[in-house]
């Protein structure tokens, strides 16, 4: 069946229905008839989607649902999504689903594979075809067993750091708990020379069949993790555990690790202890991995590799210049700054303070910038009573003369500080729009221009 079959419509069912009565063939440029949707459903896309459309969903969809030995149904999901890519990524086997739908896939239509058997393709050789082999999900899939691990899984600590620690650098030491390999049993959890029995409820394949439901009235079998024996295929009798580790094959161990915070590292960045975390029999131990989280500081303000701080100054500061220590930077140091004569500062200026910002992660000698936002301190009413005003308002400049031409009425109101945050306190539905008091919901009439 070709594009034109796949764009369907339910224009003439009836016929449809006639010719496949009386085995006749079909002209799918004058006749089209739906086709069953679960497949592309399952990757999210539309029947008439090209190669390159599911290639991409089944990418998205491979990444959300990849297998996860803490969900038993991921590797179910996964399942689905891999036989429904391997039957649409063939030219074949596409063309065979839409014209038998699963019917055609469990008969072997135009040498399509079955959907049950994925036609011997291993789903994870379908994302490693995909993604790469360099993904490190970690998983690995043999003949007959569900997922199992090529890796011990990751420990993830999230660490609370100061602006001070980023950018000045810190070692930190810290006791931590790990799982290792219990040193009675070597990871065997079998207590002597016992040795597990094979697991009843999967007869020792460690995956049991699941069926499931791809549509009303067709159903699906799939492989599934034995939730009895967690994959292994295989179990202990209770009396032939280890006394140490209860058959669990690994014991809880308090270890002291050290990680260093290096100057400019960013917020969210990750330090990875390679080899740092728990140990499983049979596969190499997991990471530490810390992931840092800036606390907020109280006066600077971070943006890449840049910084932002707001410093007071006063009026006589503003009018007649400074020189003077503004800030004491995160090491500790002053820092000194003359502004130049004859400037005037305004409210709202800023400076910068070029190579006074974050150290530069990895080339710690370059810095970004600090930013200094300027706000000038007026005096308060005291500082008036202390001064000669009338000789303060010769040297300052002249005030604002009177309106000119003065309006021809003149109202006198009293002057009363106020909050302009309250300039938005009023409630918008006290506004009324004339054209929502029209009857009937009707739109108002245009009015000529």
């Amino acid at each position: 069946m070709g594009a034109n079959a796949r764009q369907l419509t339910l224009a003439r069912p009836e016929l449809w229905q006639i010719l496949q009565l009386l085995s006749l063939p079909v002209i799918y440029s004058s006749l089209v008839l739906p086709v069953e949707r679960e497949l592309y459903d399952l990757l999210g896309v539309q029947p008439d989607a090209t190669a390159d459309e599911i290639k991409k969903a089944y990418r998205k969809k491979a990444r959300e649902h990849h297998p996860n030995p803490d969900d038993p149904t991921a590797h179910q999901r996964f399942q689905e999504m891999a036989a429904a890519y391997e039957i649409l990524s063939s030219v074949e086997s596409r063309e065979a689903y839409d014209t038998f739908g699963m019917e055609g896939m469990s008969r072997g239509g135009a040498s399509g594979p079955g959907f049950g058997g994925m036609g011997g393709m291993d789903p994870a050789d379908i994302f490693a075809e995909l993604f790469g082999a360099s993904m490190g999900f970690g998983f690995d899939y043999g003949p007959s067993r569900g997922p199992r691990r090529t890796k011990g899984q990751d420990s993830h600590i999230p660490y609370e750091v100061t602006l001070e620690d980023l950018y000045n650098g810190k070692t930190v030491k810290m006791n931590m708990e790990k799982e290792v390999v219990c040193g009675i049993c070597k990871g065997t959890g079998a207590k002597g020379n016992a040795k597990p029995k094979p697991c009843v409820k999967c007869e020792g394949k460690g995956w049991t069949n699941v069926t499931t439901s791809l549509a009303p009235g067709r159903l699906g079998t799939h492989r599934a993790m034995c939730p009895e024996c967690e994959g292994v295929g295989e179990k202990l009798r209770e009396k032939d555990r280890c006394k140490k580790c209860k058959g669990n094959k690994t014991v809880k161990e308090k270890t002291r690790q050290e990680i260093y915070i290096e100057r400019g590292m960013a917020d969210r960045q990750r330090i990875v202890l390679a080899g740092a975390g728990d140990e499983e029999p049979g596969v190499p131990p997991g990471d530490v991995i810390f992931t840092l989280k800036t606390r907020q500081h109280e006066s600077f303000e971070r943006s890449g590799n840049d910084l932002l701080t707001t410093v007071h100054i006063t009026l006589s500061e503003a009018l007649l210049g400074f020189s003077r220590i503004l800030i004491t930077h995160l090491d500790g140091r002053g820092i000194h700054v003359t502004s130049p004569r004859g400037k005037i500062i305004k409210p709202g200026d800023s400076i910068i303070l070029r190579g006074e910002g974050m150290p530069v992660h990895k080339t710690p000698d370059h810095k970004g910038n600090l930013y200094v936002m300027l706000e000038i301190d007026m005096p308060d009413e005291s500082w008036l009573k202390t001064i000669d005003t009338k000789a303060l308002a010769n040297i300052l400049p002249p005030k604002k003369p009177e309106m000119d031409p003065k309006p021809a009425v003149v109202d006198e109101v009293p002057f009363e500080e106020s909050d302009i945050v309250d300039f938005a306190g009023g409630d918008e539905d006290d506004w009324e729009d004339e054209e929502d008091d029209d009857d009937d919901g009707m739109e108002p009439e245009c009015r000529t221009q």
